[in-house]
């Protein structure tokens, strides 16, 4: 070779390292992974003939990259378990590790500081039944029909058309439990002398509506839908479709007791699991046990002392699933996913306010939403922004993501279906359209992209859809004719509507969600109320 082309081959082989280096840099941000990959870069570089530079440089640049991803992919660990926690109505400041001065959540702490913590969280929606049917499904809750808050003896219900993250793991050979309130099928109850009473309850009677059985699950011990008469000395449990009657205690530590009878009677240790813990707290009717509100002593307000007390009586619960895990030596493969299904109850931005404290009327709902503007039932964010953290001890370990963790991503309900599937290694369905994304990415510090933006459509209040594109969040009411838009960075609390600023930002991002909020009305099912069907703008 001739000095001319031994330069021309050392000036190519320079240039190709600086740009692999280069993207490298922006591709992998975990520095000892990219440490790796450009070592092994730089061995395949020194070792290139280069004969034709111009044909060459672009065919190297690719063999080089995909073989350094291939080589770094990350392995899953073998059986991964999986346990979905979901709280009722707890806001986004309600944590210890989520800002609150006064809350006592040394449990939830605990998981945020051994895995990650999303500071961007989401629900799917600001109420309750919404929020599940999109966790069960990974698609947004108006394409499942599951539009509003289930009622007793009510038709909305989670259609047996919907395909559920149980069924599709219980397929892979998981084992499947339920554990606390459900409140997305058929349920009844009738008023009883006295306020706030109920009698004759019944779950999962009507032969119309698909069975617990039907979405996936092996055993369940579930209400259909909050604790009654409250939390304490609950009487609307049932146990694989058996009523329990009336339990002596307080619904989450009935719910956690429950899941460790599960843990040490029913698991079969040659199977991994499946299990959503979907507790009552903070949603009233709300009682708390009084061990718990000794940590609020110093405070005057019993009805405060009553909300954050029942925090600190969930995280009791979730410490009991914790340690039975500890104690069943499946803590390592196993992803926890803790989060709430929506925003806090109350009427302005500290729930209600000096009323005389008592178990029904609403006086004890006082979650934080952090400062974030609306609450439950609102899009804005302090109605669908909540608590998220994500514990996954052998699956973070082989990524190399540090424990204590805290993450920017935004991320959604509608995630946890796609995500789980992937991890279990599990095809998502191919015949509907999913509204959630894998974050595995995330989990494994890999670059992430959001297949289709957040979405919302709510049933309450003026601002009923929203749709999330990177840091801006744009609302809109039900007919489409009025808009707001807000950086969610510079504005996490929308106080500044931008979209007379940013006219062309404001544009784009209108059409975006003028057209997903169309595509999903189309899609859901024919039981939206006739006098909403005249409201949804079908076409505009």
């Amino acid at each position: 070779m001739g000095k001319g082309c031994r330069k021309s081959e050392l000036y190519v082989k320079s240039k190709l390292t600086t740009y692999i280096f280069v993207r490298l840099k922006y591709e992998f941000l975990d520095k000892s992974m990219r440490f790796k990959m450009i070592k092994s870069v730089m061995n395949k570089v020194t070792k290139m003939k280069i004969i034709d530079m111009k044909r060459a440089f672009i065919p190297f640049i690719m063999v080089i990259l995909i073989g350094c991803v291939k080589e770094e992919k990350i392995k899953l660990p073998a059986k991964t378990n999986f346990i979905q926690i979901l709280t009722d109505d707890q806001g986004w400041g309600d944590l210890s590790s989520f800002g609150h001065q006064y809350i006592h959540s040394p449990n939830i702490d605990q998981l945020a500081k051994d895995g990650i913590k999303f500071t961007h969280c989401y629900s799917s929606a600001s109420v309750c039944s919404p929020a599940r049917a999109s966790i069960m499904t990974g698609r947004t809750p108006y394409r499942t029909g599951v539009y509003r808050w289930v009622p007793a003896s009510h038709l909305v219900h989670l259609p047996s058309s919907e395909i559920t993250l149980p069924q599709m793991l219980k397929s892979a050979g998981y084992q499947t439990a339920h554990f606390g309130k459900w409140h997305l099928s058929h349920f009844s109850e009738e008023r009883a002398e006295g306020e706030e009473q109920y009698k004759n309850y019944g779950f999962g009677d009507n032969p119309d509506q698909p069975s617990m059985n039907d979405y996936g699950y092996d055993y369940w011990f579930a209400t259909g839908n909050v604790a009654r008469p409250s939390h304490k000395d609950p009487q609307n449990f049932f146990l694989n479709g058996k009523p329990t009657g009336t339990i002596k205690g307080f619904s989450a530590q009935i719910v956690a007791d429950q899941v460790v009878e599960w843990m040490s009677n029913h698991r079969n240790d040659e199977k991994p699991f499946f299990m959503t813990i979907w507790l009552h707290e903070p949603h009233g009717p709300i009682e708390t046990d009084s061990i718990f509100m000794t940590h609020y002593n110093e405070l005057k307000d019993e009805s405060l002392k009553q909300y954050l007390g029942n925090v600190t009586q969930l995280d009791a619960a979730v410490g009991t699933v914790m340690k039975a895990l500890d104690k069943a030596g499946q803590t390592e493969n196993t992803l926890v996913w803790f989060t709430s299904d929506n925003g806090p109850e109350g009427k302005h931005p500290y729930g209600w306010f000096n009323q005389n404290d008592k178990v029904f009327g609403g006086s004890r709902y006082r979650g934080s939403t952090g400062g974030l503007r609306g609450r439950k039932r609102h899009s804005h964010e302090g109605g669908i922004r909540v608590p998220g953290i994500i514990k996954w001890p052998e699956g973070l370990e082989l990524s190399g993501l540090k424990p204590g963790s805290v993450v920017a991503e935004p991320i959604i309900g509608a995630d946890i279906f796609p995500t789980l599937l992937e991890i279990a290694g599990l095809s998502p369905p191919e015949n509907r359209i999913l509204d959630g994304t894998s974050i595995l990415p995330v989990l494994q510090k890999k670059q992430f992209s959001r297949e289709r933006p957040l979405y919302w459509r709510n049933n309450f209040n003026e601002m009923k859809i929203a749709l999330r594109v990177g840091d801006w969040k744009i609302l809109g009411n039900s007919m489409r004719d009025q808009f707001e838009l807000y950086n969610l960075i510079v504005d996490p609390r929308e106080t500044t509507d931008l979209s007379n600023l940013e006219p062309e930002r404001f544009k784009n991002i209108k059409k975006q969600l003028i057209a997903y909020d169309s595509e999903v009305l189309a899609e859901g099912p024919d039981w939206y109320p006739k006098n909403m069907k005249t409201k949804l703008p079908l076409s505009k």
